[in-house]
């Protein structure tokens, strides 16, 4: 029996039996470009139900039909750490969101800080993009994409119960580490490429619930600034401990 190789996420529920309906452009992609026949085995994934495997039962154009009919795998939900960052250029922009997904954060929120060279973005596009990395790395959560949002009305409606570990560029170099610090709702904060004004790092310091750090000797890009916060929150607070 063939192994499934392709994974999907879907907005139906999924269950032993269930049949999905597929839209025009998951058809064409299955059947267009993977050139999946009736028969053909897959996985599924909806966010809430875990990881299913299907077979196609009908396959058209513009359309088709799967049935599902066994539980692959348990939902595996991230820990509550969000990523807050200020975007930058667009493929690089696209490497944070891409990354944070397979790292699992649970959500992405794209911040305009003073020295943000880019002042929208495309949600959908990002959204897209957090979606197919949940495909190829195994996962079964795809985080949400939020809208591009001023940083400092994000700070103003803050959740205090929510710890913001903040990669501060000033502390280059600086021995530390998050020992002592508690597990629960997180955010990791990376700033533009010009880092923050000084304006923005006055707020900053003077929040109770934002712990500086600093991610190493060297001064990182935004987008690899991005990948080692997390993994550092990961490593000591996450669900890879």
């Amino acid at each position: 029996m063939a192994a499934a190789k392709i994974r999907l996420c879907v907005d139906h529920p999924l269950g032993q039996g269930q049949s999905l309906p597929l839209t025009e452009a998951q058809a064409h992609y299955l059947f267009g470009v993977m050139r999946l026949a009736v028969g053909a085995p897959l996985l599924l994934f909806n966010g809430r139900d875990g990881e299913w495997l299907a077979r196609v039962a009908e396959a058209g154009k513009r359309g088709g039909t799967l049935t599902c009919e066994a539980q692959t795998a348990p939902q595996r939900m991230p820990p509550d750490l969000w990523l807050l960052f200020a975007p930058i250029k667009k493929a690089r922009t696209d490497f944070i969101v891409e990354k944070a997904a397979e790292l699992g954060a649970a959500r992405i929120l794209p911040v305009q800080t003073d020295f943000t060279n880019a002042d929208r973005i495309r949600q959908d596009r990002l959204q897209a993009h957090a979606l197919e990395a949940a495909e190829q790395c195994g996962g079964t959560f795809v985080p949400e994409v939020a809208e591009l949002a001023p940083l400092a009305r994000v700070l103003a409606g803050w959740d205090a119960g929510r710890r913001i570990l903040w990669a501060d560029e000033s502390l280059l170099g600086a021995a530390e580490t998050l020992a002592g610090e508690a597990p629960g709702p997180w955010a990791v904060l990376i700033g533009p490429e010009g880092g923050f004004s000084e304006a923005e790092r006055a707020r900053l310091r003077a929040l109770p619930f934002v712990r500086p750090v600093s991610l190493g000797p060297r001064i990182l890009r935004a987008d690899t600034a991005a990948v080692a916060a997390i993994t550092l929150w990961q490593a000591a607070l996450g669900d890879w401990r």
